[in-house]
Parts: structure tokens; sequence; C-alpha cells
């Protein structure tokens, strides 16, 4: 019988990620507003602290990643990273508040550090836990519903947002305390019902015993099939082939986040400028794109475990790169450009949701942390950067440059996708010919 994702279990490890993005939807959405009202920072001091979070990622999630990796605890690797990286960041989120009503910069600064670096302990470990427990050819699937979850904390937060913050009075600071409180509930909650419904080790053990069983390798790392179980491997050099494409696939991540950052950053500020734009009516398009990336998660999953992922990533960047182009070359804003951004945000989706599955797959089965470290560095990377080149092209050359830099980048990372050879989904292997005919995989 052909291997099938465990859905509910899928969904209660990816409560982690549910956790994590309700948390940075807050830090995107409420931290510039403190800084700028509450502390009167220009734009551009804003804009440096808002980086901290990616900077820190560089460095922070490789090495986290790989610590989890080298981790042996009773309640497994991946979860006392969790646990004590939740615990930390709803305390100094709480005296974040603090800082924020006693207006004390120097207080509030030095919690935002912590509470990044508090936040960046466990991100690495919370997504690496998805591929410890679900087997390499299901891996699309289940990224899909993680990345469900991790939208859902997201909006979670945003409703949060629209119930909690009210306008405050003139000369007064906006009250975020019960929003706060709201975010920290979130996180203790979805992170006790993981810890009471997740058995890590024993999960683990479960899925390299059924992927034993059907002849599926756990990692292309891994010079053969027997160096697949837990701790063999890890640590060792990949073969020849398998880094070519892990350098290639590296290089495809960083380059589709530059060109997808440095729209999503510059958007709002091009909307107003070129398509003249107003009354926010550019949130409506970003809007079309989250929820049509949201819609196609899960068929993108399916799709991806059928075509392979190589081929579904391939197909989004074409579909974002067309879009991209035609953006290029529209003088003014049209109702249709609705229908643009939902292809790109399906793009997005189907790009998401098989690059972290494929990074892992190449990874030997002792590294999955450490490479899920090394996928976020270069993805934060690209998101350090792009804003200040793109920036500048904004600023000095053109607003009309901005499409067409996404265009370039695009086009970039589809030539190095074509390059990589190994992490693709692979079918089970038929015992009968007649069970080719089986639709039901």
């Amino acid at each position: 019988m052909p291997m099938k994702l465990n859905v509910k279990r899928t969904i209660l490890v990816g409560m982690a990620f549910l956790s994590i993005c309700s948390f940075w939807q807050f830090y995107d959405n409420v931290i510039p507003l403190i800084l700028t009202k509450t502390f009167n920072l220009g734009d551009t001091w804003t804009g440096v602290i808002m980086a901290l979070d990616n900077i820190l990622a560089l460095f922070m999630l490789p090495l986290f990643g790989a610590l989890s990796d080298k981790m042996k605890m009773p309640i497994g690797r991946r979860m006392p990273f969790i646990l004590c990286g939740t615990l930390f960041s709803v305390a100094l989120l709480l005296l974040l508040n603090v800082a924020d009503r006693t207006r004390n910069f120097v207080m509030f600064i030095a919690v935002l550090l912590l509470l990044l670096i508090a936040m960046g302990t466990y991100r690495s470990p919370a997504v690496a836990l998805m591929p410890d427990v679900t087997p390499p050819p299901l891996r699309s699937k289940g990224n899909a519903i993680i990345n469900l979850m991790g939208t859902l904390g997201a909006v979670y937060t945003l409703v949060m947002i629209k119930l909690l913050v009210k306008t405050p009075a003139e000369g007064q600071l906006t009250n975020y305390l019960p929003l706060i409180l709201s975010i920290v509930v979130i996180m203790v909650v979805a992170v006790a019902i993981l810890f009471a419904t997740i058995r890590e080790n024993k999960l683990r053990e479960e899925m390299e015993r059924t992927c034993r069983e059907a002849g599926v390798q756990v990692g292309e790392g891994a010079e053969d099939s027997e160096s697949a179980g837990e701790g063999n491997g890890a640590g060792g050099k990949l073969p020849k082939e398998v880094f070519r494409s892990l350098v290639f696939i590296l290089l495809s991540i960083f380059f589709w986040f530059t060109a997808y950052n440095a729209v999503t950053t510059a958007w709002s500020r091009y909307a107003e400028n070129v398509w003249k734009l107003t009354d926010g009516g550019y949130a409506n398009c970003l809007l079309v794109a989250t929820l049509a990336a949201v819609v196609a998660y899960i068929p993108i999953g399916v799709i991806s475990s059928k075509i392979g992922r190589k081929k579904t990533i391939l197909g989004g960047v074409v579909m974002m790169t067309v879009c991209y182009l035609i953006a290029a070359f529209l003088p003014d804003y049209y109702s249709w450009l609705y229908i643009v951004f939902a292809v790109i945000g399906i793009g997005w989706a189907a790009i998401n949701v098989n690059s972290y599955p494929m990074v892992v797959e190449m990874a030997r089965a002792g590294d999955i942390g450490k490479y899920t470290g090394t996928y976020y560095t270069f993805s934060m990377a690209a998101q350090v950067f792009t804003p200040i080149f793109s920036g500048f092209l904004l600023e000095h050359v053109s607003y009309r440059t901005l499409f067409p830099y996404a265009v370039v980048f695009s086009v970039l990372a589809f030539i190095t996708m074509t390059q990589v050879r190994h992490g693709d989904s692979k079918p089970a292997v038929k015992k009968s010919a007649l069970e080719n005919f089986d639709v039901d995989d």
C-alpha cells in the first residue's frame, strides 16, 4: 500500500508554526507603530530596527537548527528548543509592553533584542519537526498543511488587532496589553497542545521504520539506505552531485525571495506613486494574493506529489515571472490586476510548499535541523539584501525599476532551479503492473 499522510498529526505538528507566525504578524504590524509613535523614531531608524530579525536569523537559524540535530532528550531533539524558546519569548513579550507603557527606550530595545533572539532559538527546530516525522514522498503535502497552520496563526493576530486595539485619546499611547495577552495565550496554548499530543522520538522512529519497509530512503545525503537511521551520516560530507543540487536550490531560494520581497516591501509606495492608488487600495491586491496562496496550498501539495516538486516549483516561477512582466508594462492600475495578483499568490504557494522539502530531502538523516537553518539563511539573506538594493534603484533611478528588477531575479531563479537534480518527490514503487492503474494515490 502507498504511504499516506497522517493529516491530524501534521496539523498538531503545525501548532509550533502557528505559534511562531502569530508572533511575527504582531511584530510586523505593531512594533513599527510603537517605534514611530511612542519613541518618535523616523522611518529610516525604524527600518533599521525592523531589519534586526532578518540579520539575526542569518546566524541563529542555522546554528540552532544544527544544535537541535545533536540534542538527545527523552522528549525529543526539537521539543526542548520549542518549549524553552516559547517560555522565554512570552515572558519577554510581556516585558516589552512595560517598556512601551513607561516610554523607556533603552529597555524597549534591549528587551526587543532578547525577544528576537528567543524567537530565533526555536524557529528552525519547530520547522524541522515536520520532516522528522514525515516520510520524504509526503513532505510537500505536509509542508502545505504547515503553511496553512502558519497562516491561521497570522490571521488570528490580525483578528485580535481589529478587536483589541483601540484608538487612544489625544496625547495618550495605544494600549497594546490586551493584544499582547492574546498573543501570549495563543503561543502557550498552541505549544501546550503540541507537547501533549506529539511524542517526537516515537514518531521519528515510526517514520524511519515505515520508510525502510517501503524501500524509501530518508534523505538523499545518505550514501545508502542503511545510513538513513537516526544519527547515521550526520555531519558527513554530501556526495558531490547532491551537494551541487543543494547549492543550486539555495541560489534559487535567494533569487526568488529577492524578487518577491522587493515587490512586497515596495508595493504600497509603488501603487501610490505610479498607479495613484489611494485610501489604502494597495492592500486589496496583497489580500487577494494571500488568499489565493492559502486556497492553493493543499492542491499544490497534491499536484507536486504527482508531477514532482521541481516541475511544480518551475511552474510557480514561470507564473510569477509572467505576472511581474505584465505589471512592468502597465502605465495605470486596472481592476483585472486582481487576477494577476491571484496568480502571483498561487505561484508563490507552488514554490513555498516544495522548496523546503527539497532542501531537507538532500540532507543526511541526522542533519535536518542544520539544513532547515541553511534554507532560512538564504531566504533571510535575500530579505536583508533586496530592500536595500531595490530601494536604492527606486530612489535614485525610478519606481518603474521595481517589476523589471523582480523579472530579472525570477529568471535567475528559473535558470538555477533547472540545474537541481535531487530532492524531488518520488512515487512509491509499484509491486505489480496492475498497481499502476490504482488512482487512489
